[in-house]
């Protein structure tokens, strides 16, 4: 993956961020502004899958009006076409992966609801433990820019772990307590379990994190040590179990 300098400028931004401990709602608030600028984008929102209610709740968002957003959660989340398809691919999706742009143009939900803000091409980013989706980033740029592309997935993809690992360890706590032993992660450590999970090796964990080889080695003995399990293959099914 070829990243600029004015890439990694701000993904060393996004990643020292979401280093510091943060309420979950700010971990999603605080990120919006640098996932702008890195994806030369318009407009972010971020929502919470409400599984109680069956609803995305606890918006936060950058340059949409409020009264639309109050529109979607009343309305046009009901009407939605995309959004689900979108959040069951588990993974950074462009929009037009899971809906050709002429025909979401035909929709209610674009004339009614995107296009009143701006909102023409997408993408979406969710963040799960397990079968839990504990935060997504929806990006836009408007109908006169270009859409996304393969390297936007890549750069949100490679942001994904440290940003999930922000929201788990935001959720700590007796009230909101999860009894899996991720928890315990770091948000470095839980972002090298990621990769240990998609079979990167720690050569190429090194050189996405710009660090050295050696440095990965130490947070795996670490990650070993918090997990309970004694190899690569046992941090992956721990993973895909919560």
């Amino acid at each position: 993956m070829y990243v600029t300098a004015a890439e990694s400028r701000v993904l060393a931004r996004v990643f020292g961020l979401l280093s510091e401990d943060m309420a979950e709602r700010d971990v999603r608030k605080a990120v919006g502004d640098h996932l702008l600028e890195l994806l030369q984008a318009d407009y972010y929102a971020s929502f919470v899958w409400e599984e109680a209610t069956k609803t995305f709740g606890k918006a936060v968002f950058l340059n949409m009006d409020p009264n639309n957003l109050a529109r979607y959660d009343a309305y046009y989340q009901h009407h939605d076409p995309i959004t689900f398809k979108l959040q069951a691919r588990r993974e950074a999706t462009l929009v037009t992966q899971v809906m050709p742009q002429r025909e979401l143009m035909r929709t209610e939900f674009f004339n009614d609801f995107l296009a009143r803000d701006g909102l023409h091409w997408g993408v979406n980013a969710y963040s799960f433990v397990g079968d839990r989706n504990i935060g997504d980033v929806r990006i836009w740029r408007g109908r006169h820019r270009e859409n996304f592309d393969a390297h936007t997935l890549e750069l949100l993809r490679l942001i994904e772990p440290a940003f999930t690992g922000a929201l788990v360890r935001a959720a700590g706590g007796p009230a909101e307590a999860d009894t899996s032993p991720v928890l315990k992660l770091s948000v470095r450590e839980f972002e090298i379990a990621r990769m240990i999970s998609d079979d990167l090796s720690d050569k190429e964990i090194a050189h996405r994190l710009c660090v050295e080889v050696s440095t990965v080695r130490t947070h795996l003995k670490r990650i070993f040590e918090k997990l309970g399990v004694r190899r690569r293959s046992g941090v992956a099914s721990l993973l895909s179990r919560h």
